[in-house]
């Protein structure tokens, strides 16, 4: 490295004089040199201080742009508002483009670009993208759900190894069925996105108690989409999943690495010093000593880097882990999902994948339908008008759906007086919901609907 660096020493050190920080995100042009005004915007104050998700997500969407500009050969800094909307065309509408986004990513492009544009303003380059509002987002008639036993079929054949016949397939060689299993529960019974429920941390899981049917736990912050922090509930079995994972595989996993040394070698490793409830802890400070903090305000990166001092040595406190006893990136578990629907093709059942997001879908269906039921057991005395007033007072369905999955209401209103209300209103349906015969309601209900996958052996039974 001193050869390519004369007189400057190792590269870290180089880096730190400069100024560079660690995991900082760069950009190489299509003739492999940097261009220093996109890089000096990647590491621009304006964009450190964006979530870690969003910078990860707005410089992938700079990145997008640089490269459409290059294949249509305009400098990006000479790009004007027509190839501003050829872009929008392409990246959305344009049958030629293989990877076309739903409008909702390509309002993300748009706010990434704003960002990167009205920085670059002060080289004097005007925003092509200034006058662009976001599309208006329209679902895709794609979107499809998994009924319970839908869910239950697809997990058992892609994820646990299971043949057509519901018994354990003798040619199955994966390795992570038991965390794999856990994730997709944890994913199905808790509605939350991918990137929340892989930023979970051993001190934020609740204990076990058989007793319990859901378990309410608190989503950070720092780790919500768009900072918006929220209670989840999780079913007891997918809790009793992921206890076990964390009492089996992921121990043996953590023996492994602490046997090999592999945790020793951790850069930027923090140690967690203590942990208070579920809610705090204190953190070995960067230059000594020790400082307390909120797991709320703790993003994902971080969390990587946490780890614990057992009697057995170090450990993660992240839940997740690689096979090797490392913490698994969030965006690791798109692979576990592309292997199970590989494998459920291979086993000759068509236009039966899923995706991790479809069974956020998924739950929000499965809520639904208990919240009709409930709904319509406490209010099947009323008349018509009696059951409007209440819709009006106390809203309908989906409002509950809607605190379940943690979506920002629009309507501030509501949002600050109803919310005591719409939790408790949540904690009477999970009551209402556990022992209830869900599965069989809801495979009864749908068998037939076009966009509600079901069990397919169980319809051909």
């Amino acid at each position: 490295m001193e050869d390519l660096l004369p007189g400057r020493g190792d590269m870290g050190s180089w880096a730190r004089e400069l100024g560079v920080r660690d995991g900082q995100r760069f950009m190489i042009g299509p003739e492999g040199r940097p261009d220093l005004r996109v890089n000096a915007c990647l590491a621009s104050a304006k964009w450190r201080n964006l979530r870690d998700r969003t910078g990860r997500d707005y410089t992938y969407s700079v990145g997008v742009w640089l490269n459409y500009l290059a294949q249509v050969q305009v400098s990006w800094w000479e790009a004007v508002e027509d190839d501003a909307e050829e872009f929008l065309f392409w990246r959305v509408t344009d049958p030629a483009n293989d990877e076309r986004v739903q409008t909702n990513s390509f309002s993300r492009d748009l706010a990434a670009l704003k960002k990167f544009y009205k920085w670059m303003s002060r080289y004097g380059i005007a925003n092509p993208f200034a006058d662009f509002d976001s599309p208006r987002a329209v679902r895709s008639a794609d979107v499809k759900w998994l009924d319970p036993g839908g869910y239950r079929r697809w997990r058992d054949l892609g994820i646990r190894g299971m043949d057509l016949s519901g018994r354990p397939d003798r040619w199955w060689r994966g390795r992570n069925e038991q965390r794999d299993v856990a994730f997709c529960d944890g994913l199905y019974g808790t509605g939350l996105r991918v990137s929340e429920w892989a930023s979970v941390v051993l001190p934020e899981l609740p204990a076990y108690d058989r007793r319990r049917g859901y378990y309410t736990c608190q989503l950070a912050d720092a780790c919500a989409k768009g900072g918006y922090g929220h209670p989840y509930w999780a079913p007891r079995q997918a809790m009793r999943t992921a206890l076990n994972y964390v009492e089996g595989a992921r121990a043996a996993a953590v023996r492994r690495a602490q046997a090999a040394g592999r945790y020793e070698r951790v850069e930027g490793m923090r140690l967690v010093l203590a942990t208070h409830g579920t809610g705090g802890v204190t953190l070995e400070g960067v230059r000594g000593g020790a400082e307390r903090k909120q797991w709320n305000d703790i993003g994902p990166r971080t969390r990587l880097r946490l780890f614990r001092r057992t009697p057995a040595g170090l450990e993660p406190v992240a839940l997740w882990l690689n096979e090797d006893g490392l913490p698994r990136d969030g965006r690791g578990w798109e692979h576990t999902f592309d292997v199970a629907n590989e494998r459920i093709v291979g086993l000759g059942l068509e236009n039966f994948t899923c995706t991790a997001h479809m069974l956020r879908h998924s739950c929000a269906l499965k809520w639904y339908a208990i919240g009709k039921l409930v709904q319509a057991a406490r209010l099947g005395h009323l008349t018509e008008d009696e059951r409007r007033d209440f819709r009006e007072q106390f809203g309908d369905v989906w409002h509950l759906v809607q605190t379940i999955l943690g979506h920002r209401t629009v309507e501030t209103t509501k949002g600050v007086y109803l919310e005591p209300f719409r939790t408790l209103d949540v904690e009477m349906l999970l009551a209402h919901a556990d022992g209830f015969p869900i599965e069989a309601f809801m495979a009864e209900v749908f068998t037939g609907h076009p966009r509600v996958r079901t069990d397919p052996l169980a319809v051909v039974r």
